[in-house]
């Protein structure tokens, strides 16, 4: 009997991207209900911690497109992209920013989602503070009061200085929180999500 010898494949980790987004209300459909402008989107590699990069809306002219380009480099050269609540929130707001500005569109991606991958429970916010909180994380949400919050949406350099913290910040909680929650197995596994209607 002869054997024929397969072809060795060599594999390589996943390149993971983790990132978060800010957004300011630009108008309103009714009630809380608003449309959402992005101000920051912060990402890192999640194997190096010191990859760490914020894009910022700004009052420059052609800032939100140099913003939004520069989010897309990264995405592209990612695998898989993790953070809390992207497919149903992040990645879809995302997306409409592209559509607005006339730029090419995400494309589908591998994602790990922090709350929507987490395990089903009952009595446990699923927020990314409690759930940062209970895996111990060291980096902790930064927190913004109303007067940060107007400044942040204004633009002004003290609140961009303040979006650059949050959202840096949260991006560092999740890669802190996402390690834990998949080394104590609390996470479903990784989903595609595509820029179409299911």
């Amino acid at each position: 009997m002869e054997y024929r010898r397969s072809e060795v494949v060599e594999s390589r980790p996943l390149k993971r991207l983790n990132f978060d987004i800010e957004a300011r209300p630009l108008g309103w459909l009714g009630g809380d209900w608003v449309h959402k402008e992005i101000t920051a989107i912060g990402c890192c590699w999640m194997d190096d911690p010191d990859s760490m990069e914020v894009y910022l809306l700004t009052k420059r002219v052609g800032s939100a497109e140099k913003m939004m380009r520069a989010f897309a480099k990264r995405y592209a050269q990612a695998d898989m992209v993790v953070g809390h609540f992207i497919r149903s929130y992040d990645l879809p707001t995302l997306q409409a920013e592209y559509i607005e500005l006339g730029l090419p569109l995400l494309g589908r991606k591998l994602t790990h989602d922090t709350k929507s991958d987490l395990v089903k429970h009952h009595g446990i916010s699923k927020s990314q503070e409690t759930m940062g909180a209970m895996m111990g994380t060291k980096a902790l949400k930064v927190k913004m009061t109303v007067p940060d919050w107007r400044e942040a949406n204004r633009l002004t350099e003290e609140g961009l200085r303040k979006t650059t913290e949050r959202v840096a910040g949260d991006v560092l909680q999740n890669m802190q929180m996402h390690a834990e929650l998949s080394k104590r197995g609390l996470l479903d596994v990784p989903k595609l999500w595509t820029p179409t209607a299911d």
